[in-house]
């Protein structure tokens, strides 16, 4: 998971982007340009899908473009998830990515989207859901992939939304349910699992070396 704002790779915590500051990752030696996190990530574990979330285009303050296709190029075996506030997959039709579209920039109206490969994200603030109920409430609306992306936990260190995780995929249990937030440690994986998730977004838990290559290698070998 990279979190992109102004050409670098900043930190994620709690959801406040405006206080993000930038990634110091011992695993990057330091560096926070988008390219070296990402390969010091790659040589860390055979990663197949990276979650990028461009701050900026997400304010409307600037995009990320050229640096999100300087990484696809650098990692062509890589899947790239692409959020940057985008509230059709349409929007990110120039990139080669997976569009992610986040609850909290669709309005009830906006008609699910036909015939494209996107990934929905339900974001939540602590009890508080963002976007459109209706969005939130009707799976109908949910496309193969989805994320409950718990914000406040975001580089917290206060364990994944396990509760949370489960009653979204209760309503949709075919789907592919992916945990965003908290994690800490191999015992949050294996509590996630056991819950259905079929992956999660790391970031923090990776640079700060509670989750290494013997922890990662059995969550890297199967279809998910």
């Amino acid at each position: 998971m990279l979190d992109l704002k102004g050409g670098i790779v900043v930190r994620a915590a709690g959801g406040d982007r405006r206080r993000y500051p930038p990634l110091a990752s011992p695993l990057a030696g330091g560096r926070s340009d988008p390219a070296s996190v990402a390969s010091a990530l790659l040589a860390l574990a055979p990663f197949r899908r990276f979650y990028l979330a461009d701050l900026d285009a997400i304010a409307g303050t600037g995009d990320h473009d050229e640096a999100v296709r300087a990484l696809v190029r650098a990692h062509p075996g890589v899947e790239w998830w692409l959020d940057r506030g985008a509230r059709d997959p349409a929007a990110c039709a120039h990139l080669p990515v997976v569009p992610v579209i986040g609850s909290e920039n669709l309005a009830a109206d906006c008609p699910p989207p036909a015939g494209a490969d996107w990934i929905l994200s339900l974001d939540f603030r602590a009890d508080r859901r963002l976007g459109a109920a209706a969005w939130l409430e009707d799976a109908r609306r949910w496309p193969e992939r989805v994320i409950v992306m718990s914000l406040d936990r975001v580089g917290a260190r206060r364990g994944p939304d396990l509760a949370r995780l489960a009653r979204l995929r209760a309503q949709a249990p075919e789907r592919r349910w992916y945990a965003a937030g908290g994690v800490r440690d191999a015992a949050d994986l294996e509590r996630l699992a056991a819950a259905g998730a079929s992956g999660v977004l790391l970031a923090s838990a990776l640079h700060d070396g509670h989750l290494g290559p013997a922890t990662l290698r059995p969550y890297l070998s199967g279809p998910a």
